[in-house]
């Protein structure tokens, strides 16, 4: 099941085919607009204005139109993993909302939610990830794109947009990616199905490390992170080894780091590739692979 919940606007009257990909952050918007013949991206600091705020100058001062994938930062979303509820398919998102009431800060009333399969574990025991926001935050946020004429065709988070941005592979590749001023994701990706994701804590400001800074500790946190990823999907999910490690960080330091973690490791590290005419719009990874959701298109949950 997706973490996808897809919110429609039936009185829009947008008839714009632009795609745009907007990925909300701590400090800043990042936006991308995938055109027909061309396609454009840009950050929209949101000087220290609260979320809400920000997005609404940003809708105000900039000519967008089209459909929008909006992805919500860490501080928007909480993700945690349960058993899945033993119950028929139409009732699991009740059932759940009970379920997680006590690992979660929102209140059941006030929450929304949706899920995604999570591993099946040794002797079939199956797990559930369930992605929840706060439904009175997420309805303002989507009042001020149907206040701007603006079409909301997914609302997502940061694990989905970077995995839509990996080419459909047979091998599990593990990526490490970041935004600008967030904390680290790692994900594992096999044949276009997220199989495995952690939000680490802690890494938030990385980009501000010099490299000295970063083989002081950082580096080796960041590579036992992995490993236990790495050996959590290999053991208890009985997966094939990974074979690559993809890095994708916004900091200046990047290749340092990628080097660094390959002399800590036997799997290959490399730098994630950005399409040639992106390279520039790295740190704005999210807001593009906003725009690259069918890629993983997913079965929806009711």
């Amino acid at each position: 099941m997706s973490i996808i919940t897809r919110i429609k606007n039936a009185f829009s009257k947008v008839k714009s085919t632009d795609l745009i990909g907007v990925a909300l952050r701590q400090q800043s918007i990042s936006y991308f607009v995938r055109k027909t013949d061309e396609s454009k991206g840009k950050v929209f600091e949101n000087k220290g204005d609260a979320i809400a705020k920000a997005l609404k100058a940003l809708v105000s001062v900039e000519p967008l139109s089209g459909q929008c994938n909006l992805v919500l930062a860490h501080a928007h979303s909480q993700i945690v993993q349960v058993d899945k509820p033993n119950v028929p398919a139409a009732e699991i998102k009740a059932a759940l909302k009970w379920q997680i009431k006590d690992l979660v800060s929102i209140a059941p009333e006030n929450m929304m939610l949706d899920y995604f399969d999570g591993p099946t574990l040794a002797g079939g025991h199956e797990k559930i990830n369930v992605v929840c926001v706060a439904k009175n935050d997420l309805m303002e946020l989507v009042s001020i794109f149907n206040d701007a004429q603006l079409n909301i065709n997914s609302i997502t988070t940061e694990e989905f947009a970077f995995a839509s941005l990996l080419p459909m592979q047979q091998d599990a590749v593990l990526f490490v990616c970041q935004q600008p001023n967030e904390e680290i994701n790692l994900l594992i990706v096999k044949n276009g199905q997220l199989f495995f994701s952690r939000r680490l804590r802690g890494f938030a400001h990385i980009a501000n490390k010099s490299e000295d800074e970063l083989t002081m500790g950082i580096i080796d946190s960041l590579s036992l992170e992995i490993q236990r990823s790495t050996d959590y999907f290999e053991r208890q999910l009985k997966q094939a080894p990974i074979k690559t490690i993809e890095i994708l960080l916004p900091l200046e330091q990047e290749a340092f780091l990628a080097r660094k973690l390959a002399e800590n490791t036997n799997v290959e590290v490399k730098l994630f590739a950005m399409p040639e005419t992106l390279e520039s719009l790295r740190g704005s990874a999210v807001a593009i692979g906003a725009t690259q959701l069918n890629f993983m298109e997913p079965n929806q949950g009711g």
